[in-house]
């Protein structure tokens, strides 16, 4: 099913008493009467908070979900619950520029996606849900501009893992004034539960089925610190591995002989469709979750999905160059190149998920590399990047995750090549709490070992946290935004690492000043 789904599905029902009747609702376009039942409205529906994404012009995706016991499969009566969505163009909700009423179903966990439409662009407003006397939390979005463009503001962060920390950087990530968050992938992980961990997986084991999924996603949307980011400015997602199960790859996981309880398709379309229902997110035909974005005529952001379609990991180096392996499978890359070319703005964005430069983790003769990331791909990356340097695709910038650490680098079709052209520049930010407390002396020690070997490599940092963009016509400046603990609860704020530039017309990234290098710190500039 996609998401979100069309209002014209529904029959505008206005849901306003505790006690709720029938429904009529149109599954396919045409009315078809709900099972005549009275349900109880349970207190407290609105746990989860509220979430905005994929914003256009015109409109932006609106999500919530019904949910008072989320831990427990959500707790909702089984029958469908119609709500009512305001847009506003105030805190208060005096001007309201838009409404309507959606139906939860309990097919999709009591979710709702509202593509909310007649918006004007470049435009900031308020939302929320209304059911039976309760109001949801109110949340705050934008639309993307048109024409002219002089400034747009975005953050990237992924991996956030619950097991391993608090979410301190999401608490300092909703206080920046933000055109949109893009969040690149392990929005929840399928670990198990750890004993002795700083707080645990619910479960009794790792996510299989479903209502597994639900429950997991459910108890990384009860953090308070996830749902004020959420609510402070539209997401952009992307999906990784542990969305569904380490190092996955396509039709297949990545330790097919490990025992599981079901199929992995199986597991993969649950885990899928769990993300989709709990996200602000547009899904295309067949689960299809690359997609674009245009802000302007200054920037396109392309969102990758390295996941679904890439071909099985190499395990050797001299397989990585096989030239039938993908990373994007061939249809996405035609789209990608296409939407390069054909994008009309003066910077072009790429949302990817694993890292794309090149990184031999051994110093040294000998070599070493993680072939899940874009090293295991060598043959398309190098297509890529050749095709980055052929000044088709205006000021490529790759937006990355995955790493738990920072990585900023000069990208060239030969990575490990001092005399490759640079073609472009990649920021892979660091975890939200994936890995706890960073070992920033131990990142230290690799770096220093491995600096000869990755010339490319300008800076890495080891602190957790997010990365802060500004860009406009002339540069891209970002900010490395590290917070000093995701284990201690009154840890707050952020406070900036490193600066860097990438200037139009110029491929490739230069530190902006110096970076903070202060004895707690992790950050590790070239020399």
């Amino acid at each position: 099913m996609d998401y979100p789904l069309p209002r014209r599905r529904f029959l505008a029902l206005v849901g306003t008493a505790t006690f709720l009747g029938p429904a009529l609702v149109g599954a396919d376009g045409a009315l078809a009467r709900v099972t005549r039942r009275r349900a109880v409205l349970p207190k407290d529906v609105f746990t989860l908070g509220v979430a905005s994404g994929d914003p256009l012009p015109d409109g932006v995706v609106l999500w919530t979900r019904l949910a008072p016991r989320p831990l427990e499969g959500g707790g909702m009566p089984p029958v469908p619950i119609p709500v009512r969505w305001e847009v506003a163009a105030d805190e208060r909700f005096r001007t309201l520029v838009r409404t309507g009423t959606a139906v939860a179903h309990p097919a999709t966990a009591h979710t709702l996606h509202v593509d909310a439409r007649g918006l004007r662009p470049g435009a900031q407003y308020f939302y929320r849900f209304r059911v039976g006397g309760q109001a949801s939390p109110v949340g705050r979005t934008r639309t993307a501009p048109t024409g002219r463009t002089r400034r747009l503001r975005f953050a990237t962060a992924s991996c956030q893992n619950y097991q391993d920390g608090y979410y301190t950087a999401h608490r300092a990530l909703a206080a920046e004034d933000l055109d949109f968050v893009a969040f690149l992938g392990d929005y929840v992980y399928e670990a198990a539960p750890w004993p002795g961990r700083l707080r645990e997986h619910i479960g009794p084991g790792q996510p299989y089925t479903l209502d597994e999924y639900r429950n997991r996603h459910a108890q990384y949307r009860t953090d308070p610190d996830l749902a004020r980011a959420h609510a402070s400015a539209p997401w952009i997602v992307s999906l990784d591995d542990h969305d569904v199960d380490d190092n996955w790859t396509g039709d297949g996981a990545a330790n097919p002989s490990e025992p599981s309880p079901v199929p992995f398709a199986a597991r993969r379309d649950a885990a899928l469709r769990a993300y989709v229902e709990h996200l602000p997110v547009r899904v295309g035909p067949g689960m299809r979750l690359y997609r674009r974005f245009r802000f302007g005529d200054l920037a396109t952001f392309h969102v990758l999905d390295t996941r679904q379609y890439r071909s099985a990991h190499p395990t050797t180096v001299a397989e990585a160059e096989e030239p039938w392996r993908s990373m994007t499978g061939p249809a996405q890359e035609r789209w990608l190149l296409d939407g390069l070319v054909d994008s009309g703005a003066r910077w072009s964005l790429l949302g990817n998920q694993v890292l794309l430069a090149g990184n031999d983790s051994r110093g040294g003769p000998a070599e070493k590399y993680s072939f899940d990331s874009w090293d295991g791909y060598r043959v398309q990356r190098r297509r890529l990047l050749n095709f980055l340097g052929t000044g088709l695709a205006a000021n490529p910038v790759v937006l990355s995750g995955d790493q738990h650490c920072t990585w900023v680098s000069q990208l060239n079709p030969d990575p490990l090549d001092e005399g490759s052209p640079v073609v472009g520049a990649e920021f892979s930010g660091t975890s939200i709490s994936s890995g706890g407390e960073p070992d920033v002396e131990r990142l230290r020690r690799e770096d220093d070992a491995t600096r000869a070997d990755n010339p490319q490599r300008l800076y890495v940092d080891a602190r957790r946290g997010y990365l802060v963009g500004e860009l406009t016509p002339d540069a891209l400046r970002v900010r490395l935004r590290v917070v000093d603990s995701v284990t201690d609860p009154r840890a707050e704020g952020a406070r900036t690492a490193a600066r860097f530039v990438v200037e139009n017309g110029r491929p490739g990234v230069a530190l902006d000043g110096p970076p903070d290098v202060h004895p707690a710190a992790g950050g590790a500039p070239a020399t």
